[in-house]
C-alpha cells in the first residue's frame, strides 16, 4: 500500500522541528535531506525567511541569459518538458551553475503562487542561499534530486516538491546549469525524475553537436608564488598580480567588473585605472579575444589546479585531494580575496584528512607545507599508520619537537613508548 504523503510530510516537519532545536537523534529523514539540513544552518540560511535573496535586476538577468550555453536548449526544454507540464500544473526552472533562476516558465496560476516563495527568475536558489531545494541541492551534489515537501529547509517552500538534474558540458563535465521541475508531490516521483533526466540527457547531447572540444588550460597556483599557465603545449609563467587575476577569472563564468576586481585585490581603496591597467597587460599576454571586458571574463576554459582539489573533495576522493594539494594558493599574496580561498582551502583540506583517518592522506598533509607543524593531523597520522611503519619515525620526532616549543606534556601514541 502506498504511503499517506500527508503523513509523511507531517512526521518530516515534525523531525525538523527538533532538528532545528538542536536534537541530535533525529530519524525517519533521507540521510540526503539532513546533510542538506546541516549545511543549511552552517550557512546561516534562516528557516522562516520568506524568499532568498533576488539578485539580479532585469538587464542583470537578461546578460545572464545571453551569456547562458543554455539558452540556445531553450526551444527543445520547452518542447520536452516545459510544454508537456503546463497542463498539468507543474512550473520549470532552468538556473546556472551558482543557483541562480535564469527562466521559470509552465502554469500561470502556479507561477503567481511561486513567486511569493521567490521562486522567479533573477533569484538564487543555491543551497546556501535557500537552503535545501532540489536545484539547489543537486547542484551542491552535482547528482539528480528529488526534494518532497516538508524536507525543504525553509518553511514557506514546504508546501512544494520538486525534482532537479545537472546539466553539465559534454566535453569538459563541467557543470553548467541546472533543470527543475516544481509543483505539487506528485513532482517528486519516479516518473516525474525520469522525465527530468531524459531532458536534461538531451540538452547535453546537443550541445554536443553545437562545438567542438575545448582542452582547458591549467593554472598552477599551489605552493608557488608565482602561477604557471600550462596552455597549447607550452608554460607560462605569470607575475604575482597577473596570477592572482587568473584565479578570481577562472572562478566565475559570468565575469567580474573593474570595481569588483579592485575591491578583491586590495585592502585599501585603489584607483579603477589601475586596475584596468594590469587587465590590458594581461590580455597582451592571454593573446587575441581571450579576456574580454564589461565585465572582464576569460573566453576560454581555465581550471586551477586549487580547483581540482576542490572538484577531488567534493566527489569524496581525499587521497586524491592530497595527492593535488601542493601547498598553500599564492603563499605570498595579499589579495583579501586570495588570501580568504586560500585559507578556506587549507580549511578544507585538513578537515578531509583529519575525517577520512587515512594513513595515506594524513601522511601527504602531514609533510607538507600546511601540516608540518600542525600536531593535531601529527598525531592523527601516527594513529593512523602502523607501528611498524619507518615512517613514524620523522613524525615522531617532529612531535616531539613541536611539543617542546609548545611545552605541552606529550600524548601516549601507539608504538612511540611516549607516555603523556
Amino acid at each position: 500500500m502506498a504511503p499517506d504523503l500527508g503523513s509523511v510530510a507531517r512526521a518530516v516537519r515534525s523531525a525538523q522541528e527538533r532538528f532545528l532545536s538542536g536534537d541530535l537523534g533525529v530519524n525517519g529523514v533521507r540521510s540526503l535531506v539532513l546533510d542538506s539540513w546541516r549545511r543549511s544552518v552552517s550557512e546561516g540560511v534562516d528557516p522562516e525567511a520568506d524568499a532568498p535573496p533576488l539578485v539580479w535586476a532585469p538587464d542583470e538577468l537578461a546578460a545572464a541569459r545571453e551569456r547562458s550555453p543554455l539558452q540556445g536548449a531553450m526551444p527543445m526544454i520547452r518542447s520536452l518538458l516545459t510544454q508537456p507540464v503546463e497542463a498539468s500544473g507543474h512550473v520549470v526552472a532552468v538556473g546556472d551553475a551558482e543557483g541562480h533562476l535564469l527562466w521559470v516558465e509552465g502554469d500561470r496560476k502556479l507561477r503567481t503562487r511561486a513567486e511569493d516563495m521567490g521562486f522567479v527568475a533573477g533569484a538564487e536558489w543555491s543551497e546556501g542561499a535557500a537552503g535545501t531545494n532540489a536545484p539547489g541541492t543537486a547542484l551542491t551534489l552535482n547528482a539528480p534530486v528529488q526534494i518532497f515537501a516538508s524536507e525543504h529547509f525553509r518553511g514557506t517552500v514546504q508546501p512544494w516538491s520538486c525534482t532537479a538534474v545537472p546539466i553539465h558540458d559534454p566535453h569538459s563535465g563541467r557543470v553548467l546549469g541546472v533543470l527543475d521541475v516544481t509543483g505539487e508531490s506528485q513532482v517528486a516521483t519516479p516518473q516525474a525524475l525520469a522525465m527530468v533526466r531524459a531532458t536534461a540527457m538531451a540538452v547535453e547531447q546537443w550541445l554536443a553537436t553545437q562545438q567542438p572540444a575545448q582542452a582547458s588550460a591549467q593554472l598552477l597556483v599551489l605552493g608557488r608564488r608565482r602561477g604557471v599557465l600550462r596552455r597549447d603545449g607550452g608554460e607560462q609563467q605569470l607575475s604575482t598580480r597577473h596570477s592572482e587575476l587568473m584565479v578570481l577569472l577562472a572562478g566565475t563564468s559570468e565575469g567580474l567588473t573593474g570595481e569588483r576586481l579592485a575591491v578583491m585585490l586590495h585592502e585599501h581603496d585603489v584607483p579603477l585605472v589601475t586596475v584596468r591597467a594590469e587587465m590590458a597587460r594581461l590580455r597582451k599576454i592571454l593573446g587575441e579575444g581571450v579576456l574580454q571586458s564589461r565585465p572582464y571574463r576569460l573566453t576560454e576554459p581555465v581550471v586551477t589546479d586549487a580547483q581540482e582539489v576542490v572538484d577531488a573533495l567534493d566527489r569524496g576522493d581525499t587521497r586524491a585531494a592530497m595527492r593535488l594539494y601542493a601547498g598553500p594558493l599564492l603563499p605570498t599574496s595579499q589579495s583579501p580575496e586570495i588570501a580568504e580561498m586560500r585559507l578556506d582551502l587549507r580549511a578544507r583540506v585538513r578537515r578531509a584528512a583529519l575525517a577520512s583517518k587515512d594513513a595515506d592522506a594524513l601522511m601527504q598533509f602531514a609533510v607538507g607545507q600546511d601540516g608540518k607543524d600542525d600536531v593535531e593531523v601529527i598525531q592523527a597520522a601516527l594513529l593512523a599508520l602502523p607501528t611498524s611503519s619507518p615512517k613514524r619515525i620523522g613524525l615522531t620526532a617532529r612531535l616531539e619537537r613541536l611539543h617542546k616549543m609548545l611545552a605541552v606534556p606529550l600524548p601516549r601514541l601507539p608504538g612511540t613508548g611516549r607516555a603523556r
